[in-house]
């Protein structure tokens, strides 16, 4: 008779979450499980870790090592196998907010107001009026002191310029490559995330480090 073969569990856990705060956090929220045999993956799944409350701040660090003990109580004697990052970032969310129209209005006028006086200023600082009536000079032979109908095109062929190199007009991409800002914005938030989780782990050394001392 052959005895039962040891199961196997492999987990990948997720680089960072968002949830809601208050929700108990289980396995399935931060990581991927594939089990073998396949029947305990729901098990596995459903498996609690914490009740989120308010005292976890807005950022909660689940470590692969608080996976695997869990996992252990639950599954006694199997292997498991760890891919990938070795912690998951949440993000506490208090409570769902409706988009703030005035807040919106307000930050698109800063935003309009601050980019127009940023391309007014570098114009007047290299002096792009008189490079537009040299242009129009050069190309009519006559020199006209207000370029308007060139400065026109101009103006539009910027707007155009913009919306090429940012891969955006409005809610629509010309294709499906990254726009410059939001390869900015994920190293930012690439950023963010490992100076959290630095922090967080400082705090449970510490926190460890002033247990061991009682």
């Amino acid at each position: 008779m052959t005895a039962p073969s040891t199961p196997i569990i492999y987990v990948r856990l997720h680089s960072r979450i968002k949830m809601k705060l208050g929700v108990t956090l289980k396995i399935r929220h931060v990581a991927h499980v594939l089990t073998d045999p396949p029947g305990l993956e729901d098990k596995v799944l459903e498996a609690e870790l914490m009740q989120t409350e308010k005292k976890d701040g807005s950022l909660l660090l689940v470590d692969v090592l608080q996976i695997i003990n869990r996992i252990q109580k639950i599954v006694p004697g199997a292997t498991i196998e760890t891919l990938g990052s070795s912690h998951t970032l949440v993000e506490l969310i208090p409570h769902d907010r409706p988009p703030s129209k005035s807040l919106f209005v307000l930050v698109w006028l800063l935003l309009f107001f601050g980019s127009a006086l940023t391309i007014m200023n570098f114009h007047a600082d290299v002096n792009m009026k008189e490079v537009h009536i040299r242009i129009v000079e050069m190309l009519t032979g006559y020199r006209d002191e207000n370029p308007y109908l060139f400065q026109t095109a101009y103006s539009i062929g910027i707007g155009f310029g913009m919306a090429v190199f940012f891969n955006h007009l409005f809610k629509k991409k010309w294709n499906d490559e990254p726009t410059p800002l939001e390869v900015e914005m994920y190293l930012y938030q690439q950023n963010v995330d490992q100076y959290a989780v630095n922090e967080e782990y400082e705090r449970i050394k510490k926190e460890h480090a002033h247990s061991g001392q009682k």
